[in-house]
Parts: structure tokens; sequence; C-alpha cells
């Protein structure tokens, strides 16, 4: 039997306890299928005194993340401190300048340093996984990277935020306010308590720029993501994409175009008989569109300790199997030499439409206004509904709901301004995109 690989763990937070934990209770089974013991030999955290429910006296402890990486006798440095910049930048990059391997759960350091990291792997002949970065349990990474080898794909997209899809389906379900929602997401551990980098849609657009790259084979461009959060979502708007036979999400979107590459993070309806519209709660979804297999649809846990200790831990046994002179699969799926500059895409006809929603006075020729500033900007409607409240005699705002036929995205924004320069709007008007997976 091969020699133990010798792990190090930065990070004893809720995902490294659980990891911990797994590694060590079932050490007899991971030998079994690893062909070789896989032991903790080093570990760093800020509170060395927490019970985390494993024994890890055996351990060596270091004071940082960056003194394990570059001093520890090690194999696998497992770094789950999190954070775009330092301790896990440089903590992972004196880890990969050692040769040794890296396992990391952080989307957003390789957001934000994935291809000097990437460079960095194959220079020194090091292994670089992150399963875990994208979608907690859901092995997408791995489909990507390995398993979809020969296929072309057409788009990738999905809920890649668990925060954001819990807060949606309780607003369904319970009929509750956005802010109320929140408040109980924040409360059940879900939400942070500044939630802003979830619900603004960050989070999704971090992990988005990864299975980009991982794609299309371009260059990690995170900051170059169209980016819309769910905070302007109201029970209004839940009420009637709901009559109109749609469920609002939060989806991630990325498509190949004739002129580059498109990636957009926004509330989304999506057809009420689609499978991704029945992926409730902290559950994420993510489906890949390819030439040879078709769409594939993957669907489980995208939080929690287990969920994401379970991706970090198969991301180790890979290197646990993985002989020393074999292949080594390239971080991003391609050497980072190979990947082309990324080209965003000039706006285009968006396939499913648009679904708007007017707040606007009660008073004669409004609807006869609306509909010419669509007509100007050559946007074919499917349907105008005005949904009328019980209101007094001096009349009291009325909402108009407008769905579109397939049209262009700088259209909809040209005529929903001209509308607002009219000065009969009452409320901000809403926006959202329609999609219609192939498998609705």
């Amino acid at each position: 039997m091969a020699d133990a690989l010798k792990i190090g763990i930065a990070g004893l937070g809720t995902v490294g306890a659980s990891l911990a934990k797994i590694l060590v209770e079932r050490r007899d089974m991971l030998t079994t299928t690893c062909g070789r013991p896989i032991e903790i030999v080093a570990v760093t955290a800020r509170d060395r005194s927490r019970d985390r429910g494993v024994d890890l006296s055996g351990a060596a402890w270091f004071d940082t993340a960056a003194a394990l990486a570059g001093t520890a006798d090690i194999d696998v440095f497992v770094e789950l401190v999190g954070g775009a910049g330092d301790p896990a930048h440089a903590a992972v990059k004196a880890a990969l300048e050692r040769g040794i391997h890296v396992v990391t759960a952080n989307k957003a350091l390789l957001a934000a340093h994935g291809v000097e990291l990437a460079r960095l792997a194959e220079k020194h002949g090091s292994l670089l996984n992150y399963e875990a970065a994208v979608a907690g349990g859901i092995p997408v990474i791995k489909a990507l990277r390995e398993s979809l080898t020969g296929n072309t794909i057409s788009r990738v997209y999905g809920i890649m935020n668990g925060t954001c899809n819990y807060i949606l389906t309780k607003m369904e379900k319970e009929g509750l306010t956005f802010g109320a929602c929140l408040k109980e997401a924040q409360r059940l551990g879900y939400a942070e308590a500044d939630p802003a980098f979830d619900i603004e849609g960050n989070d999704t657009a971090h992990k988005l720029s990864i299975l980009t790259t991982l794609a299309f084979g371009t260059k990690i461009a995170a900051d170059d993501i169209y980016l819309e959060g769910i905070t302007n979502i109201t029970i209004e708007d839940i009420r009637a994409a709901a009559d109109l036979g749609y469920r609002i999400k939060l989806l991630g979107v990325a498509q190949k175009t004739d002129t580059g590459i498109e990636q957009r993070v926004h509330p989304t309806m999506v057809p009420l008989d689609s499978v991704i519209a029945q992926v409730d709660g902290v559950t994420n979804a993510v489906a890949i569109e390819s030439d040879i297999l078709g769409e594939l649809l993957m669907v489980g846990p995208g939080a929690g300790g287990n969920a994401t200790a379970s991706a970090v831990l198969g991301d180790i046994a890979d290197i646990a199997k993985s002989r020393p002179g074999a292949q080594t699969v390239p971080a991003l799926g391609r050497p980072a030499s190979a990947l082309a500059p990324y080209r965003r895409a000039q706006i285009r006809k968006h396939h499913g439409g648009y679904f708007i929603r007017l707040s606007v006075e009660d008073r004669a020729g409004v609807f006869a206004g609306i509909a010419g500033h669509m007509a100007e900007n050559h946007i074919s409607l499917e349907s105008i509904v005005q949904r009328s409240k019980h209101h007094t005699e001096t009349g009291e705002p009325q909402t108009i709901i407008l769905v579109t036929h397939a049209t262009m995205e700088d259209a909809v924004r040209k005529a929903v301004k001209s509308i607002e320069g009219d000065g009969y709007l009452t409320g901000k008007p809403q926006v959202i995109r329609i999609e219609r997976p192939k498998s609705a």
C-alpha cells in the first residue's frame, strides 16, 4: 500500500470541522477506496481551544495559513479560510510554489486569481482542485473539466446561491416580503449579518465566471458580468409571475454567441413546468447545454458544512488515487497559456422576452402611451394587462404588466426610459428577463 497522504487544513469553521470529522471517522473506508491512508498532520485556525467534535491532538498547529502552507510536511494544502486576498491568496501561492497540491472551496479567490494560480500549479507540477467552490456538493467542476471533454458547450446556467433561492421560495410559498424572508434566512444561518454579497448577486457572479472559463476556454472575467440582485423583487412580482405561469429565480447565465461570451446574473422568470423552476429552498442547480450530450441538469445541496466538505473530500480522494508521474488535468480545463482572452458579446436578441411591471397614475392615455413607446422600439407584446386595485374617486396608482416576445435588451431599456420620461409612473419600473430552458 502507498504511503499516507498527508493533509494540512487551514480553517476549521463549519466546513473544515466537518471535513476533519469525516477524515477521522471514515479513515478505514477512505484507505480502502483510495488505496492509501489519508492523515491530517497539520491545521490552523483562529481558536485552538474550540471544541470541533473531532480529536486533532495528533496534528501540528500553525499560527497562520501561510506558515502551514510554506513549511509544513504535507502533500495537500486544504484552504478553507475564504476571501479573495490574503491570507488565502498568499497561502495557496506558497503551497503551489513548493509543489504541494491544493484543494480549495474559495470561489472569490479563484475569480480574482484563478489564472495566476493555475499557471503556478502547472509550473510546479501541482494539482489545484476546487469542486466545492461552485454549487456546493454538485460535481459541476468535474463534469466541465473532465467528463464533458469533446463536447462543444453552448450555454451554462443555473441557481448558484442558496440564500437567494431560499428567499424567493419563501416569498412565493408564504406571501412574505423580501425583508421578512431575509430576516428569517439570517436567523436560520442561510444569510450573513451583512447579506449584500449574496443578495446583490456577487456570489453567483464569482461562481459563474469560473464555469464560463471551464465551458468556453476563456480567461476568468469576473468583473465583466452584467449583475443584478434580488433586492428589488416584490411580492407583487412573485404573484404576477405565478399568474402568468412563471416562477422567479436568480440565475447565472453564460453563453457563447457569434460576437463573444455573454455572462449575466439577474432575477429570471422560468416556466412553472420547467425542472429548474422546481428547485426550492437552499438547493442549487446547474444546467449545461452541449452538442453531443444535449442538456445536463445537476441538482443538489449548494451549501452547508457536510455538502461542501463532501466536495472537498472528493478532491482530496482524487489526489490520493493519483500516482506520481501521471498526467494531471489542467486546473482550468486546459493549460493556462491556451486560455483565450475574454471577449464580451454584443447586446443581442433575448430569446425569452421580458416581463415589465409599471406602477402608473390612473388617468386616460396611459395605455396608449406605453403601447406607443413599445412600438417605437419595435417591441412586440405578447400581453398587456392592467391589474386594478380598489381605489377611491381620486384614483390610486394602477399596475400594468407587459410580457414581450423575443426582443433586444437595448430596445427594452430605451422603451422603459421613454415611458419614465412621460411623467405618469409612480414607482420604479420592474424589468425581469424570461428564460425558457430546453427542459421546459
